[in-house]
Parts: structure tokens; C-alpha cells; sequence
């Protein structure tokens, strides 16, 4: 079975970012496609050290493993494809999504690219300004891993947990990244 996992760079479990990925994953399973949300925000989880041992050990796995990214690397490499999801903090994801972003582009690039091929978009929570560099930040991931993303991002304007629901534009766009990525996936499992 086809699976997108999303991954919730939000300390706010319940915010803003996962009310956007909500509305993706509706679209999703709509199309019979199997959703996961793995929580990033608010967790401890380390930066990279740039130690490179990813490369020297070539083992699908980061040297720093008393966190979540090895288990998320895992998660990302079984998956047909990702969401990763942020809200605008100082004009940019959170420290947790930059962590995980870093460390699992790093462990790709020393191990043949996993992620290659496979189909992936963002969501950005935003209040006000920020989110250009904050998707930039979580497109970059992407692009950099060799993945496929149909059309633009679902960006979604709101500061406390709920008021993005408001934003029928940003819900427009989330349900919209939603079905371009089952599109996708639908073509590319013919």
C-alpha cells in the first residue's frame, strides 16, 4: 500500500501545522492512500555535528542516536512519500525541523540518496511574515534528495491553534498538495 508520512516540526501538537497536514492527509485518504504523522516538534533532537561519521559508516544511520531521526530516517525511506510540516519561527522552520532535515540530507547524501524518486511537499504555518524562507528551507530538502514535488505548498496564515481554519486559502492549497501528491503516486504505481 501506497503511505505519505508527515512530519510535524510544531511544538504545538495540535496546532496550526498539523490542522494544514490534516487537511492534506483528508485528500490522501480519500485516494486510499495510507497517512502517518510522526511529531518533531518539541522534542529534544540534536543539530548536526558535521562529524561525517554518516559517511564513513554508510549504515542508513546517524552516529547520534539517543533521539528520533534515525527512527524518522527510517520512517522517510519505507514511505512512498513526505510532508514536512513547520510553522514560522524567526522567519524560518523550528531548530527540531532543522535538525531533522540536516541530519537526515546528510545520512541520504552518504548512502546512495533513499529518498530519491520519491514524492514530496510542505506545510507552513504562518502569522504574519516568514513563510517564503521557512517552505524555501523545507523545499530545499526536496530538491536536494533528488525528490519529485507536484505543485506549491500549503501555506496557511494563523497565530493561535485553531485560526488557520480561517485562512480558506491556505485549507484550499493543503487540500490541493494533497491531491497533486496522489496524483502523483497514482502515476507513478501504474
Amino acid at each position: 500500500m501506497t503511505k505519505v508520512v508527515a512530519f510535524n516540526g510544531s511544538p504545538r501538537k495540535e496546532g496550526n501545522t498539523s490542522i494544514l497536514i490534516r487537511h492534506v492527509f483528508d485528500e490522501l485518504e480519500k485516494e486510499g492512500i495510507e497517512t502517518e504523522t510522526v511529531q518533531v516538534g518539541g522534542r529534544k533532537i540534536h543539530g548536526c555535528t558535521a562529524c561525517m561519521k554518516c559517511f564513513e559508516n554508510r549504515d542508513r544511520h546517524c552516529v547520534i542516536d539517543d533521539d528520533i531521526v534515525n527512527s524518522c530516517i527510517d520512517t522517510m525511506t519505507e514511505a512512498d512519500g513526505i510532508i514536512l510540516g513547520s510553522p514560522v519561527y524567526f522567519l524560518d522552520v523550528t531548530p527540531e525541523m532543522k535538525a531533522l532535515i540536516d541530519r537526515a540530507g546528510f545520512v541520504s547524501y552518504a548512502n546512495g540518496h533513499p529518498f530519491s524518486h520519491k514524492v514530496g511537499n510542505a506545510v507552513v504555518a504562518v502569522r504574519r511574515t516568514g513563510a517564503s524562507r521557512t517552505f524555501d528551507s523545507l523545499l530545499h530538502f526536496f530538491l536536494a534528495n533528488d525528490m519529485i514535488v507536484p505543485g506549491f505548498p500549503a501555506i496557511g496564515v494563523g497565530r493561535d491553534i485553531g485560526d488557520v481554519e480561517r485562512d480558506e486559502e491556505g485549507i484550499q492549497h493543503a487540500k490541493r498538495v494533497g491531491q497533486n501528491m496522489a496524483w502523483l503516486l497514482r502515476m507513478m504505481n501504474h
